[in-house]
């Protein structure tokens, strides 16, 4: 077993918390002194009042590499840092300012990706990488091209099916049977999206290399750079060669990334539409307590092995749901 500690802000702690909720990782023990306690595929994570985090388990390494690192690195990062381009002052972040991006990134022809689907409990994955040329921004900001986390499922629907056939793009849709199949054989959740934002972004540089200009990847940050580059270890990396960024919140960056969750979110809300047909009744996003009955009601109607094709099973979620059922 391999052991890691780490020590972290009190603003890091919350956002690992919101994190592992997200993804129904954690559980009930709470041993003296601590905020909470997670398990993910092969380690365990325990986090204390003081800031420091324990991480145990065959996979401490490659989890601890999410989160060790400063808060500033862990929100923009450059491939290839631009030092010769003039800086604008006052309308820019101190991150741009430090040159980690262009200043003008938002007005370049990006491809941009970013998924949906990876915080809830039924559903697939959806991946997504979306091209859009600088003389494309104002066209898709008129038809409402924004965060699609300020979207209803119903706006996202609208959107999505003006821009998909004006932007060339990539879809790919992880679902939970193939995804189970993935994290029993050991492949965490963090590797998983960076071989499907890979693919992605690929195909994209496929259909528009020689006929368009591409100035650069961008990638909605979930794990360091070299974390993201090291789960890829064995694979081609075409775009490797090109300019490319991470950044957290990229949406709001690039419209590029910002089509690229609308039409992740869009195959997501589809194919959940499935899973309710499936279902009989209306199954909850997220992870939360909702989630837990819900999940309860499926396996009492269907059985714990129907399960494998709606949920990601290694959820907290699924040991919830069975407890659930065990107390009526």
């Amino acid at each position: 077993m391999s052991n890691a500690v780490i020590t972290v802000s009190n603003h890091k702690l919350t956002e690992m918390k919101k994190y592992y909720d997200s993804i129904g990782a954690i559980i009930d023990a709470k041993p003296q002194g601590s905020i909470f306690v997670a398990k993910t595929n092969g380690c365990t994570i325990t986090a204390y009042k003081s800031g420091k985090v324990l991480f145990q388990g065959k996979n401490a390494q490659e989890e601890v590499a999410q989160w060790n690192n400063s808060e500033a690195d862990n929100q923009l990062f450059s491939g290839k840092a631009d030092t010769s381009s003039t800086k604008k002052k006052g309308s820019i972040t101190k991150a741009l300012e430090k040159n980690l991006l262009p200043y003008n990134l938002s007005e370049m022809s990006i491809i941009g990706s970013d998924e949906v689907g990876t915080g809830d409990y039924f559903g697939p994955i959806t991946v997504a990488a979306a091209y859009v040329a600088g003389d494309q921004i104002k066209r898709l900001q008129e038809l409402g091209v924004k965060d699609s986390k300020d979207l209803t499922d119903s706006q996202i629907v609208k959107i999505a099916e003006q821009i998909i056939p004006i932007v060339p793009h990539s879809l790919l849709i992880l679902r939970n049977e193939k995804y189970n199949e993935l994290e029993q054989k050991g492949m965490n959740q963090g590797k998983i999206k960076a071989l499907l934002h890979n693919q992605a972004i690929s195909k994209v540089i496929d259909r528009v290399s020689g006929d368009s200009q591409i100035d650069g990847i961008l990638i909605d940050q979930f794990c360091q750079p070299d974390v993201f580059f090291r789960y890829l270890n064995g694979k081609e990396i075409p775009w490797k060669t090109k300019n490319y960024y991470f950044s957290t919140k990229a949406e709001r960056i690039h419209i590029a990334v910002a089509a690229a969750s609308i039409i992740a979110r869009y195959a997501f809300v589809k194919e959940f539409e499935k899973l309710n047909s499936l279902a009989g009744f209306e199954l909850p996003k997220g992870a939360g307590e909702i989630v837990d009955k819900k999940a309860a009601e499926f396996i009492e109607r269907f059985g714990e092995e129907a399960l494998v094709k709606v949920a990601k099973l290694h959820f907290a979620n699924t040991e919830k749901a069975k407890q659930l059922l065990n107390k009526r």
